[in-house]
């Protein structure tokens, strides 16, 4: 039988989290590790996405303006979102040893078979589909920071406020932009694991609840002991206190990220489109650009898709209990799974919603949607005008 490793799509998470805060993973870190840690946070994800928003003040021109706006927006939701992943590390890394405890449960062929034909399936074309739109973006990023090298241009890539003048003085200008090259790379690195881990995260508590309802579906039906019935629903109920803190865990870790991220791509899409309409004339640029549009959509989607189908499935319990053979067992067996039905109704506590506010599905992503086509509407007919 093959045994079942969800923990290894966690891997580019964790190499993520080892390049930004490898303080986290020893008991007593270096001097020079926290002076690392310390120093990269002040200069990239705080001080990055405020450099870009405090050139808004100084009253740019409007391509310059929606130029800004467009990065400025992105790298404070990356950043916002690090902070909380880095908030939630120690119950992330609970989260690991409750997979770790739930995988050791699939032994039969039936769920070892749904396993790979699912989950195991979801969670590599998702990995593949980030990690080709990531690479795309910084590809086309890279070569038109190379065309301008090579131009001879040493203009900043994205409007910023410097405290020096970096027109009047070349290698002050090569300083900016190797600074803005330098955090547009660990921000991709961010940016990796903040949208790797929330959809992973979903896919997998969904795959354990579905495996859990084939599990307690089956129950009687397979064995003619009622003792061991008995025993095994005893058993299952056990796993479904971990599926509960797996549940509750992976609420606490994501309700932040998902808010940031909701109102984030919203304005983002928004904002994209928009500059694209208006000011982008260049062929590269609009690549650049339309890969961005696709990029953000392919943050928001995967976790509204993955949380709906954690939604449904925790619909389903109640009906996988009751299509066990509970009629012929034992009366404590019947007491017991009465008593196990009616906790299990209470569905409510399981919604899973972005900052306690919107509940996490495929309608937040329509309805963010919306909201960015909205938006556009108004700048388009405010652009008219």
């Amino acid at each position: 039988m093959v045994i079942i490793d969800s923990l290894s799509f966690y891997r580019p998470f964790w190499i993520c989290m080892r390049l930004l805060v490898p303080t986290f993973f020893k008991d007593s870190p270096r001097p020079v590790q926290r002076l690392y840690v310390v120093w990269l946070h002040i200069l990239v994800t705080l001080w990055f996405p405020l450099h870009l928003l405090l050139h808004l003040l100084l009253l740019p021109s409007p391509a310059e303006f929606m130029k800004n706006l467009t990065m400025s927006l992105t790298c404070v939701a990356c950043s916002l979102k690090h902070v909380a992943h880095l908030y939630h590390l120690p119950q992330i890394v609970e989260i690991e040893s409750l997979i770790r405890q739930l995988d050791a449960f699939i032994d039969s062929e039936l769920e070892h078979r749904y396993y790979r034909d699912h989950v195991y399936c979801h969670a590599r074309r998702f990995t593949r589909c980030l990690y080709g739109s990531f690479g795309m973006v910084y590809a086309v990023f890279l070569f038109g920071v190379l065309v301008q090298i090579i131009s001879g241009r040493w203009e900043l890539i994205y409007p910023a406020y410097f405290p020096f003048d970096l027109e009047s003085n070349s290698y002050l200008g090569a300083v900016g932009l190797g600074y803005q090259v330098f955090s547009m790379v660990v921000e991709g690195f961010q940016g990796l694991g903040n949208d790797t881990y929330t959809p992973l995260t979903l896919c997998l508590l969904a795959g354990h609840v579905h495996l859990w309802s084939i599990r307690m579906a089956q129950l009687g039906h397979l064995e003619d002991e009622t003792a061991m019935n008995h025993q095994r629903l005893l058993e299952y109920i056990e796993q479904h206190k971990l599926l509960v803190r797996f549940h509750h865990l992976v609420r606490r870790t994501i309700s932040e990220v998902q808010l940031v991220q909701l109102g984030g791509c919203g304005a983002t899409l928004c904002i994209i489109v928009s500059y694209m309409l208006f000011f982008v004339s260049d062929t590269i640029s609009m690549v650049y650009y339309l890969v961005f549009f696709g990029v953000v959509c392919v943050q928001l989607f995967p976790s509204c898709y993955f949380a709906s189908e954690v939604a449904e499935e925790v619909e389903r319990l109640p009906y996988a209990i009751f299509s066990s053979k509970w009629y012929d067992q034992s009366r404590d067996h019947r007491f017991d799974m009465l008593v196990f039905t009616q906790l299990t109704l209470r569905n409510r506590v399981w919604v899973i919603k972005a900052g306690g506010l919107i509940e996490l599905n495929l309608n937040a992503f329509f309805a963010t949607l919306k909201m960015a086509y909205s938006l556009i509407a108004v700048v388009v007919r405010t652009r008219g005008i």
